[in-house]
């Protein structure tokens, strides 16, 4: 177990050295240049005073090879400190506390949304012995996967805001406030989780040991539950892992389809004004979360099923 855990460990920190290496070379071969921009404030950057830009850019470190850059944004990143927005001249993790906590209220929100929805109708449409209730419910989920999301949004506000006026349309006004943005978010990842344990339950319902619990006199909804729905949960918790990553950047959109303030807004900002900085900070965020949440499941895993741990181990001692 505990080399099962390092293995992992080490993987969290390689996933979160990659986010910020590519992040920072993507951002870094983006046509423009952000002190311009800064200095201008829209003007031509002809208008703009050749020493105010060299200036600049010293105390931003532009003017530093590209190495350099990369290995002093490193060195902070790893202390916790990503300096200072070029935009606003705040520090980046002020920026980024103040905006956090509506990003998480909105991502948790849409997450357990997601996992309730998406695995409620899993359950349901591989339960029913009707054949045309179980046909609609398994065609739902491709079609929550195929809609965009900001159409869900626009939806959803034309709907339950302008028509029936239940849910506010825009703002972070309390619970009522988070509804629609989180069901927004919620509708395309419940599809998924639904799409991938329903296939895993049907799939675990025709195994031997769920024919021996039939034979053994356990009722329909025992061996659902209880025998495949234990097995059928671990490609369902994957999914909902790597959908940790599909929320956070699902943000973007939602925050600004119903105008919340949140990183979705800030990232919109910072890359609109290639403001280096805060977008490296949101990156090395978002990574540590989607990192986080995916040790978390695979730590869960072994409790699921204890023949993981063993199969590592075997592989480990083959090599």
């Amino acid at each position: 177990m505990r080399r099962y855990v390092i293995k992992r460990l080490a993987q969290a920190v390689g996933v979160l050295w990659a986010a910020y290496t590519v992040s920072f070379l993507v951002l870094n071969w983006l046509p423009g240049d952000p002190v311009t921009a800064m200095a201008g404030a829209g003007m031509d950057s002809g208008d703009v005073d050749p020493a105010r830009l060299a200036a600049l850019r010293h105390e931003y470190g532009f003017d530093k090879p590209v190495l350099v850059q990369y290995a002093d944004y490193l060195g902070r990143a790893v202390r916790g400190d990503f300096g200072d927005s070029v935009a606003t001249g705040r520090p980046v993790t002020s920026t980024l506390a103040d905006a956090l906590p509506q990003t998480l209220q909105l991502t948790s929100a849409a997450l357990l949304l997601a996992v309730l929805l998406g695995g409620g109708l899993a359950v349901l449409a591989t339960y029913t012995a009707r054949r045309w209730l179980r046909q609609l419910l398994l065609s739902l989920p491709p079609l929550g996967v195929s809609v965009p999301t900001f159409w869900v949004g626009l939806l959803l506000v034309e709907t339950f805001s302008f028509r029936l006026h239940w849910f506010p349309a825009f703002g972070n006004d309390g619970l009522k406030g988070l509804v629609l943005p989180a069901l927004t978010l919620a509708v395309p990842t419940g599809a998924q989780v639904a799409q991938v344990l329903a296939k895993s339950l049907l799939t675990a319902l025709d195994q031997a040991y769920a024919e021996t619990a039939r034979a053994k006199g356990a009722d329909r909804w025992r061996v659902h539950l209880r025998h495949a729905l234990r097995n059928a949960s671990l490609p369902a918790l994957t999914v909902v892992g790597l959908l940790v990553g599909q929320l956070i950047a699902g943000s973007v959109v939602v925050e600004t389809v119903f105008s919340r303030d949140g990183l979705g807004r800030v990232t919109a900002a910072a890359v609109t004004a290639q403001d280096i900085p805060v977008v490296q900070g949101v990156v090395a965020f978002g990574a540590l979360i989607f990192v986080t949440t995916n040790l978390v499941i695979d730590l869960v895993y072994p409790l699921l099923d204890p023949r993981i741990v063993v199969a590592s181990g075997r592989r480990a001692a083959l090599a």
